[in-house]
């Protein structure tokens, strides 16, 4: 498989990870689904979803793909009054990945991101690699140091 900015941003700071490829069923592209295919417990595998709070400002959240985002914790989290995820059509303009290849490592600009802090219970957790049909295993504390992150109960 080629690299991803993602991975050689991993790979460029020596942090230790392994890429997990999968067939992608553009049909079906929930993490739940992603978790079957490369035989990962479904509450390691965490999407990254980007949201803007009420002052326009951007913001990450890595969670496990079996939950939802709590928009009152987010906000919480994000220090800010509200927060509401952004739409579609801007994922690719403001991160450089598309729905279903959307890894925190890596985006188009640094944005503040906040990891649930059930990320910390696993020795590895999965990321997507910026790409449908990869993702990377990576140690969540290289992976939360790595992007500047923090850790949150965002559920």
């Amino acid at each position: 498989m080629k690299k991803t900015n993602a991975t050689r941003i991993i790979e460029s700071k020596g942090i230790e990870y392994s890429l997990h490829e999968y067939e992608v069923d553009e049909d079906d592209l929930t993490g739940i689904t992603v978790a079957k295919k490369i035989h990962a417990e479904s509450d390691s595998v965490f999407k990254t979803l980007v949201a803007r709070n009420d002052k326009n400002e951007i913001f990450i959240f890595c969670l496990p793909v079996t939950v939802e985002l709590n928009l009152k914790k987010a906000a919480i989290a994000a220090g800010a009054k509200n927060i509401e995820l952004i739409k579609l059509h801007e994922l690719l303009p403001l991160t450089g990945y598309i729905r279903g290849g959307c890894s925190p490592v890596g985006m188009k600009k640094h944005f503040p991101t906040y990891f649930d802090e059930t990320a910390q219970l696993f020795n590895s957790i999965y990321v997507s690699a910026g790409i449908r049909g990869a993702q990377i295993k990576i140690n969540p504390f290289n992976l939360k140091d790595l992007v500047e992150g923090d850790w949150a109960d965002l559920v």
